[in-house]
């Protein structure tokens, strides 16, 4: 959920409180020290105790100075031109019959038909998490926002808070959880602004990224991060609260992203949506404390997913009709008693089954067989080919190199089914 209480505890606040403090006195003391320098002042020209400094005589009220700054810059431009695009997304869902809840009771007396006739109703609905989005499109009466998917994931209502406060409903158009992203539209009434996408394959590492969204929930709606482009390409895999696997090939940034800021734009300094933010790591797998460690889902990649959402509410994807598990977790019997591979053949992917009338059975792939590259470029794990396989269309082909034995061997397989039809099928 990107809705996340922060309680500190009282040593905590104490720490940060004392560090505080410290920074304080040291910071004051360097601007004092390089004033005094400026000055080539030194302590012959102090002032005797007989001679005392004369305020200079400011009577009347306090004013502020006429003098303004001007403190535009490239990061404020780009602010600019896509802050009033940026919205909230709140997940509503159905309070319990059993809980307070925020309304604090007022339902809880009803009877059972009155809780029937309200299940059509959003009167029991209250916010369950939030998230953010960027309307990147206005169509006549209607306008669309992207996100991410495990913001939308569970909702039985969707509420967007836009720049201005001004609350609507939203509707659903589809998610796709493999790449984390979601389409939801809305009125276009009162939209008065539409992001631009930029092109995520030009980016440079080092470039300035500017990160916008609602850390903790709407209360912080349009905070505004910096940071750079920190790398290109990560590859993150993960599983959402339903066991679907997440694979994104992201940009990875030091812009400050927080739980709320899940499904608002990364962006360049010339204010196009360079990506949507999704993932930030905060601790190692050894438990190590991080920070500055966010992930976003490229644009050229989220174009081509909601631009599907929005025709279809979903991704179609190819499948191969296999299971598969990583030659890292065969042991070295197994290799040798079942694979019979090369010894020198530590990783890539072994077909533990093949279903019948599949791509992979008409190629004439077989169990056991080792999975080392697809089009010419190597494959370690099942997330390789999953990433491989999800870059094509169904009635595209690829080009599947393995190992069966100790012989290498390629084939071409005509990815003919997509990935519903084939669960449609095993169910």
């Amino acid at each position: 959920m990107d809705r996340k209480d922060v309680t500190p505890n009282k040593n905590g606040l104490l720490k940060k409180f004392g560090i505080g403090i410290a920074g304080g006195v040291i910071g004051g003391s360097l601007a004092f020290g390089g004033l005094y320098a400026v000055n080539g002042n030194n302590l012959n020209n102090l002032p005797s105790s007989s001679e005392q400094l004369t305020p200079q005589d400011n009577s009347g009220d306090t004013t502020v100075s006429n003098v303004s700054v001007n403190v535009n810059s490239d990061i404020t431009e780009a602010v600019e031109k896509v802050q009033n695009a940026v919205v909230s997304v709140v997940n509503m869902q159905r309070v319990s019959q059993n809980s307070n809840g925020m309304y604090g009771g007022l339902f809880d007396d009803r009877t059972q038909s009155d809780s029937e006739s309200s299940d059509s109703s959003d009167a029991d609905l209250e916010a369950a998490s939030e998230g953010s989005g960027v309307v990147y499109k206005k169509d006549g009466d209607t306008a669309y926002i992207v996100t991410n998917n495990h913001v939308v994931s569970g909702a039985q209502a969707l509420e967007i808070v836009l720049h201005d406060g001004t609350k609507v409903q939203g509707e659903l158009v589809g998610t796709d959880s493999y790449t984390d992203l979601a389409v939801i539209k809305i009125s276009s009434d009162k939209v008065d602004a539409v992001a631009e996408f930029g092109d995520s394959d030009n980016l440079k590492i080092g470039e300035p990224a500017i990160a916008i969204g609602s850390p903790l929930g709407s209360d912080y709606a349009n905070s505004v991060t910096q940071g750079i482009v920190s790398s290109l390409n990560r590859n993150i895999t993960n599983t959402n609260d339903d066991g679907d696997p997440i694979n994104i090939n992201a940009i990875q940034t030091d812009a400050a992203i927080n739980p709320g800021n899940s499904g608002g734009p990364l962006v360049n300094i010339e204010g196009q949506v360079i990506g949507i933010n999704s993932v930030k790591i905060v601790q190692s797998s050894d438990s190590v404390s991080v920070e500055g460690m966010g992930f976003a889902i490229p644009s050229n990649d989220a174009v081509s997913i909601i631009n599907q959402l929005e025709k279809d509410g979903k991704v179609t994807r190819p499948a191969l009709g296999v299971t598969m598990i990583d030659m890292a977790n065969i042991s070295a019997q197994q290799r040798e008693q079942i694979l019979n591979t090369p010894e020198d053949l530590t990783t890539g992917v072994v077909l533990r089954s093949i279903q019948s009338a599949t791509p992979a059975e008409k190629a004439g792939l077989e169990k056991y067989d080792v999975i080392t590259k697809i089009d010419g470029e190597d494959v370690e794990t099942s997330t390789d080919v999953q990433s491989a396989l999800y870059k094509k269309k169904v009635g595209d082909s690829i080009e599947v190199t393995f190992y069966r034995g100790s012989k290498e061997q390629t084939v071409t397989v005509e990815l003919t089914i997509d990935q519903e039809a084939l669960n449609n099928t095993q169910e």
